[in-house]
């Protein structure tokens, strides 16, 4: 693969792509691209900024490989979306795995993203078009499907399945030998101790505000 890469965007999403991969990795950051609809500056980062509709005219496919660090947006979607259409084009994706994140035998597909203090145990396995922000913990056994993105402090127990395009939110838990199914929005803070069915959406309330002042509390 080319140590040469293009990074989707130029918002928040691409800078943090590109401080990982210029400060953590052996690859050279030499553009970044988007619907040409959407472009508003030339460069980004001193990196050109290219219209995704004309990057094989400007960076063949033999010449670069790319990275789409895209929200999860739309569940997911539009990232998917954006990795289908340059795959059509011929194009490649590398996958990043931070210095800091603690892995073993762990299967990963591309144009997946895992930052750090993950800890990721043996036999498990990640899909492609996966973002896993920092410090997860992903049970021995476990299987994350494409296109999922797992937010920070997730806790993923062993031998669990998480449908693809799913979106596990911060400090979410999965107990083990659960299956998630795909397209599932686990909300901040969720708790889940059984399989769920495909397009679940679970919650749950937020912190009740007491009508005190903090100042007025006599025990902390």
């Amino acid at each position: 693969m080319s140590k040469n890469v293009v990074l989707w965007g130029c918002g928040q999403m691409a800078e943090v792509a590109y401080f990982y991969l210029t400060n953590d990795s052996e690859y050279d950051v030499v553009a970044f691209c988007m619907d040409k609809k959407y472009i508003a500056c030339e460069t980004f980062h001193e990196k050109p900024v290219i219209a995704f509709e004309d990057i094989d005219k400007i960076f063949p496919p033999e010449d670069v490989d790319l990275c789409f660090l895209i929200s999860y947006s739309k569940m997911n979607d539009l990232r998917t979306e954006k990795y289908l259409e340059a795959k059509k084009k011929g194009y490649k994706f590398i996958s990043y795995v931070s210095s800091k994140a603690s892995y073993y035998n762990t299967q990963i597909g591309e144009n997946t993203f895992i930052m750090e203090n993950n800890v990721i145990q043996p036999y498990t396995q990640i899909g492609n078009n996966v973002i896993m922000w920092s410090g997860n913990h992903l049970g021995h056994h476990s299987i994350i499907e494409d296109n999922c993105f797992v937010a920070s402090q997730v806790v993923i127990s062993g031998s669990t399945i998480i449908g693809q395009n799913s979106f596990l939110g911060v400090n979410s838990t999965v107990r083990d030998n659960v299956r998630i199914g795909k397209y599932n929005l686990i909300g901040a803070g969720t708790v889940i101790l059984k399989d769920t069915e495909d397009y679940d959406v679970y919650t749950t309330r937020e912190t009740i505000k007491i009508e005190k002042k903090s100042t007025d509390v006599r025990h902390i």
